[in-house]
């Protein structure tokens, strides 16, 4: 059997919340990134702060969520973290999908679209989903390759949704169901 969290470029681990908020408190300096993980207006936590909220995350994990941190098979060194939500407590089989590659000297290097289809498997082979669901910012074309490189199909988009740097963006929808995942394997 091979090992259902190893890619060919990182391997998804438990979350170490200290460890996990420390990255973040340094990862979250950098304006750009922050346009890039949240709809939400850049703002900066401490190491301590963003520790707490990841453990309370870790601890108050349900059935529901499932949440990793990304590390390079190369070095075990963390790149960022992936998480998956089963919306409509699994009545459609349905979940949603989070990923965020941190530091920008690890961008464009393939480690998100590995981390994504390690994730996939995850979710398609052991948790049993139907569905998964994404959203991206229109603004962030990176992104929408990869996940276009892994299957995920638009579904839609929230026009005008976002308000960056005085303009106006739109949210895109994308998902990728389990025979659309199985027909690329």
């Amino acid at each position: 059997m091979k090992d259902i969290l190893k890619g060919q470029l990182v391997r998804l681990s438990a979350v170490d919340p200290e460890e996990l908020g420390k990255a973040y408190a340094n990862w979250k300096r950098d304006s750009e990134l922050n346009r890039l993980f949240d709809t939400s207006a850049s703002g900066l936590h401490s190491a301590k702060a963003s520790s707490a909220f990841f453990e309370k995350m870790v601890k108050d994990e349900s059935p529901e969520e499932y949440y990793f941190s990304i590390r390079m098979l190369e070095d075990n060194r963390l790149l960022g973290d992936i998480n998956l939500d089963v919306v409509n407590n699994w009545l459609g089989r349905n979940a949603f999908v989070g990923i965020g590659i941190a530091d920008r000297n690890d961008w464009g290097k393939g480690y998100g679209t590995d981390a994504m289809k390690v994730m996939l498997r995850y979710a398609f082979t052991e948790v049993n989903l139907n569905r998964v669901t994404l959203t991206v910012f229109e603004y962030n074309p990176r992104a929408i390759r990869s996940y276009e490189k892994v299957g995920f199909q638009h579904e839609g988009r929230q026009r005008a949704r976002l308000l960056k740097d005085g303009k106006r963006w739109d949210m895109l929808f994308m998902g990728i169901l389990r025979e659309e995942w199985q027909a690329l394997q």
